[in-house]
């Protein structure tokens, strides 16, 4: 018996089976809804950044022409309070500047010319009696005998005399003197020109005085100016100090910012001869105080550095109806606060005040800064109504 032969077996192929073909079937529903929802968030999205783009291009131009209308009216209002300060701030401006305008009419009691200069090398004032014109006759032959006597307020001991003009209401002085002071106290300074009557037999009189706060006075460059002489004052005025500080408008965002820099000079309020200022800032609008702020307390000094900011909000179309009001104080842990002195400033104040804030408009979004001396809490001077 032989055994049975082998079956034959078909031969192996070489190539592995495509596994794409064991894997691929119909796609479902579902991934095909997914796959457009998804292309259809991406162009939606695409479309709604580009039409934002441009909607934000439009409205930046929008605002842009508007912000300039805005800084083009405060402007324009800035200058025209300019014109409304009175003639007493502008007065000390250089004479020279304002050639070719009339003379000013003459008074009862005169007028004086002078100049200021001051030399920084040497650290003096320096006060120029050129001439005086139209005095008041104090005689009987219907003459005077002038003289000018200049002194620096507080201190009254240290003063200076122009010589004697013999019966003359026109006299041409041509005299300088020099007072020694330091730059940074000139702020707190008033100078003084009062023209006397000589008499030989009797009390001189007094014509009249012209007085110059030296914080009003921008001795960057020389002075020249004439100014009307007034009644000279039977008690010199109590000197409560003075304050700087900055004012700063900008118009597209309503916002009224009140720099509080320093202060010199202030009164002695406390026994031992100093004081413990601070100042409190108030916003009015219509003669009502609408908003307070205040600064922090500066302990034993008459000279304080505070450079403390503070902000309002203040719509372009009230920024003329508004005015700010500083308080000096002294601090007193046990008693009463009380007063020092104050400033205000705004479109119903006069002078420095007045000039302070057309400068503030006529700049919109730079600081302007000024030194003002401060009066009486309960006398804070307005513009006259016309």
């Amino acid at each position: 018996m032989f055994p049975e032969p082998p079956t034959p077996r078909p031969p192996a192929s070489d190539t592995p089976p495509d596994s794409s073909l064991i894997s691929r079937g119909p796609v479902p529903p579902w991934a095909l809804a997914t796959i457009v929802l998804v292309s259809g968030l991406l162009v939606f999205g695409c479309c709604f950044c580009l039409y934002q783009k441009r909607c934000r291009r439009r409205l930046g131009k929008k605002s842009q022409a508007q912000a300039q209308v805005y800084l083009q009216e405060v402007k324009e209002l800035g200058q025209s309070f300019i014109d409304k300060v009175q003639p007493e701030v502008e007065e000390l401006e250089p004479a020279l500047s304002r050639s070719g305008l009339p003379v000013p009419e003459k008074r009862e009691l005169g007028r004086l010319q002078y100049s200021l200069d001051y030399d920084f090398q040497s650290s003096q004032l320096l006060v120029g009696i050129l001439q005086a014109e139209g005095l008041a006759a104090l005689d009987l032959g219907g003459s005077s005998d002038p003289y000018v006597r200049v002194y620096l307020l507080p201190d009254k001991r240290r003063r200076h005399e122009t010589k004697v003009h013999r019966q003359t209401l026109n006299p041409h002085f041509g005299e300088t003197f020099a007072f020694k002071v330091p730059y940074v106290e000139l702020g707190g300074r008033v100078l003084v020109m009062a023209v006397y009557d000589f008499d030989r037999f009797s009390r001189n009189d007094a014509i009249g005085e012209v007085r110059v706060p030296m914080s009003y006075v921008d001795l960057g460059r020389p002075v020249l100016a004439w100014q009307e002489l007034q009644a000279v004052q039977p008690v010199e005025q109590e000197q409560l100090g003075d304050i700087c500080f900055s004012l700063r408008y900008v118009p597209t965002a309503g916002k009224l910012t009140v720099i509080v820099l320093e202060a010199k000079n202030l009164k002695k309020m406390d026994v031992g001869g100093l004081s413990d200022p601070y100042v409190k800032i108030h916003l009015l609008q219509g003669g009502k105080k609408v908003r307070k702020k205040k600064t922090t307390i500066k302990k034993n000094t008459l000279n304080p550095y505070y450079n403390e900011a503070f902000s309002f909000e203040v719509p372009c179309d009230q920024v003329q109806n508004v005015q700010v009001e500083l308080t000096v104080l002294d601090y007193d842990k046990l008693g009463k606060n009380e007063a020092i002195g104050k400033v205000s400033v705004g479109t119903e104040t006069g002078g420095v005040g007045l000039r302070h804030w057309a400068d503030m408009l006529a700049n919109p979004r730079r600081p302007i800064a000024k030194w003002h001396s401060l009066r009486p809490p309960d006398r804070v001077r307005s513009l006259p109504v016309p």
